[in-house]
């Protein structure tokens, strides 16, 4: 505690009950007037004999500050801070420095571990002190005092006692009222605690908890926000724009967005504002991670996924030995002599994966008390909220992996649940006024979502082929008569649909089957029983299939040649149309012929369209509900069983096939799995 009159006498305790040791001034020359008595205040003690100890009640009653305090030193304190002010705005900045000093000594000793300064405890106190007369100054701290208002806001409250802490949620609450100017400040100094994912108390100060830290820091946000309600526009942006960068370790997003919910739990009008961001920032980190494993080779992916194996035992460690893992993690990461150029690559995408998994567990458990029962009005507003944050964050990223299973997860928690989802989806992906990348992404949805929930009925898998079947007759209808052959670029809707309908029938066949009309001797439990059985389809499927297999717009040529040749394979097995001729007819239609054919009007002159190039003439085989690879969050749909793997039907892999089929088929089964993730491929399994 930096001093200016060393020599003078200690005056009476500042805080009987809190305080031990006098308070030291940081005038250089103490007015007579510290420490003598009015005659005012002689007439007051006349009248109130109890009063030698006067109580002093702070600025907010419910945060039980009502302290014992001893007036002639709590008047002293006042008196110097309001002196050192008055010269500071008279030009004399020596005092005010020094008032500076102290709460910048606090930082000092802060830093030091093993400070052997004995007077610390003693200071420490000091510094409560003039936390208590800065606040009935707070109208003297403006514009001019902003250095010493910044280093009041670095001082260590929260890791101090609780005395300290309210009294400093007072001074806050009172700065920010009487110079609006520094709410903001306010609300940044606070929104920077929620990264803290380490905590550090003050030198003879006994250790605080990780929750009494963040209690306490909720407890004066709530209060602030309850002063000034417009404030929260304010701590939005703030928290928007503090959100840790994906370099950050996975201590430090956990340490985030925990304190996220804990805000959305006091001020519910921000929780949409919050889930947002935490999910945007998810996708975000989503797609990174997929970018990071797709850049690397199969090697590199593999010791990645053994280091996540060998660190499985750790699941169940404390949160102090999490972040000495993390803290150990990032040194070696950033000693580039340490680590070799694989080595880094490993450890970077592992500590990424981690980041993910452990955000996404969080979601998981934050999300599961509202559907305990998922027909209650509590499930259904919840649910859709998650599907807005869906449709406006997780839908329109290409690639997002992960972040889209819980909708998916929920989702199948009740029929009407279920139900909000496919709709949600059908909505989007037949809107006219949404863009066509959109409308694609929906129908991958909501093919996806069909094939892999396992909650997903019998009678809504029909419900769903038979719509897609009608949008495809639809367009079909539209664009044949002006088709000159198979054309991604002008006919994508159609061409999506088609392909989510043969995803759907690979996975859900059997959903798409009156087994009453069928024959008794199909086991509904075993795939190969169905196989050279007289299988009665929904109504309409086969018809709908061939109008549009045969049709020009060819939608076999389009279509992923995975997704394809498992359906023609399917198909042709099961009984429900053979399409070999047309595939390898479909082996000398050129695409581009088609393509160029339009190209003269003008509306292909697309800068880096290339027509030769595959992926301008294919559909992307992108499907949303691949496997889960996530190692610890992955539970959740493991232990509710509600994600079905891909199984295929052994005995269709029949030497007794002709030549061209088997060749077709053996060749075209290889590429569904490259090319859907089927559980074959899992990295992380």
């Amino acid at each position: 505690m930096t001093t200016i009159t060393a020599s003078r006498r200690p005056r009476g305790p500042l805080l009987s009950s809190e305080l031990s040791t006098p308070v030291k001034p940081i005038l250089r020359k103490p007015p007579q007037v510290l420490g003598t008595r009015s005659r005012d205040d002689e007439e007051d003690d006349s009248e109130h004999p109890d009063a030698k100890r006067r109580k002093t009640v702070m600025f907010d009653e419910s945060l039980n500050m009502v302290k014992d305090l001893g007036s002639r030193s709590l008047d002293q304190v006042k008196q110097e801070v309001r002196l050192a002010l008055q010269r500071h705005a008279a030009g004399d900045d020596e005092d005010y420095d020094n008032l500076k000093e102290i709460f910048g000594s606090d930082q000092k000793q802060r830093s030091s571990r093993n400070s052997d300064d004995e007077d610390y405890e003693a200071k420490s106190q000091d510094l409560l002190a003039y936390v208590v007369a800065l606040t009935s100054h707070v109208t003297q701290l403006g514009r001019s005092c902003s250095g010493l208002v910044k280093a009041i806001l670095k001082c260590s409250w929260l890791t101090r006692d609780d005395v300290f802490a309210k009294a400093f949620v007072q001074f806050l609450a009172a700065l920010s009222s009487a110079q609006g100017s520094y709410l903001a400040q306010v609300l940044s100094m606070m929104v920077d605690k929620f990264s803290e994912s380490r905590l550090r108390s003050p030198p003879n100060f006994p250790p605080v908890s990780r929750e009494t830290v963040r209690q306490r820091l909720h407890l004066g946000l709530r209060y602030l926000l309850a002063l000034f309600p417009a404030a929260r526009s304010v701590l939005v942006g703030l928290i928007t724009s503090k959100f840790p960068y994906s370099e950050e370790s996975k201590a430090i997003h956990l340490a985030y967005v925990d304190n996220l919910l804990r805000l959305m739990k006091h001020t519910p009008e921000l929780e949409r504002d919050i889930m947002e961001l935490i999910t945007s920032r998810v996708v975000k980190l989503d797609v990174e991670m997929q970018l990071d494993l797709e850049e690397t080779d199969d090697n590199i992916t593999a010791a990645v996924m053994l280091q996540l194996r060998s660190d499985e035992a750790k699941a169940n460690n404390d949160d102090e030995d999490d972040d000495a893992d993390d803290s150990d993690a990032e040194s070696v990461l950033s000693d580039d002599s340490a680590l070799d150029e694989n080595s880094a690559k490993v450890l970077h995408i592992k500590n990424h994966i981690e980041k993910m998994d452990a955000i996404l567990d969080t979601l998981f458990e934050l999300y599961t008390p509202y559907f305990s029962d998922p027909e209650s009005p509590e499930a259904i507003s919840c649910y859709e909220n998650m599907l807005s944050d869906f449709s406006n964050v997780v839908l329109p990223t290409y690639r997002s992996r992960h972040s889209q299973f819980l909708v998916f997860y929920f989702g199948q928690k009740s029929t009407r649940l279920t139900e909000m989802f496919v709709g949600t989806l059908f909505n989007i992906a037949f809107e006219s006024t949404r863009p066509s990348i959109v409308k694609q992404s929906a129908v991958a949805y909501l093919a996806s979502f069909v094939a892999r929930g396992a909650r997903v009925t019998g009678e809504q898998v029909q419900t769903i082929a038979r719509t897609l079947l009608n949008y495809m007759d639809y367009h079909r209808h539209n664009y044949e008569p002006e088709c000159r052959g198979p054309d991604l670029r002008r006919y994508t809707q159609y061409y999506m649909n088609v392909q989510a309908l043969l995803y759907l029938f690979c996975f859900r066949w059997r959903d798409l089957i009156d087994l009453e009309n069928s024959s008794p001797r199909i086991d509904p439990e075993d795939p190969a029983s169905y196989l050279g059985q007289d299988l009665d389809w929904m109504m309409g499927l086969k018809s709908g299939l061939q109008n549009n297999i045969f049709s020009k717009l060819n939608p076999l040529k389009v279509c992923s040649p995975g997704i394809v040749a498992e359906f023609a394979k399917l198909s042709h097995h099961l009984g429900l149309m053979y399409i070999y001729p047309r595939l390898e007819s479909n082996k000398r239609i050129q695409l581009s012929q088609f393509v160029g054919a339009y190209s003269t009007g003008g509306a292909l002159r697309d800068t880096g369209y290339d027509p030769q190039d595959e992926k301008w003439t294919h559909l992307d085989p992108y499907f949303p509900f691949d496997p889960y690879q996530l190692p610890i969050s992955r539970r959740r749909l493991d232990e509710s069983e509600t994600y079905l793997p891909w199984t295929s039907i052994l005995d269709l892999a029949d030497p007794a096939d002709d030549e061209t089929e088997a060749d077709d088929g053996d060749e075209e089964e290889e590429n569904i799995e490259e090319d859907t993730a089927t559980d074959d491929e899992s990295t992380y399994d």
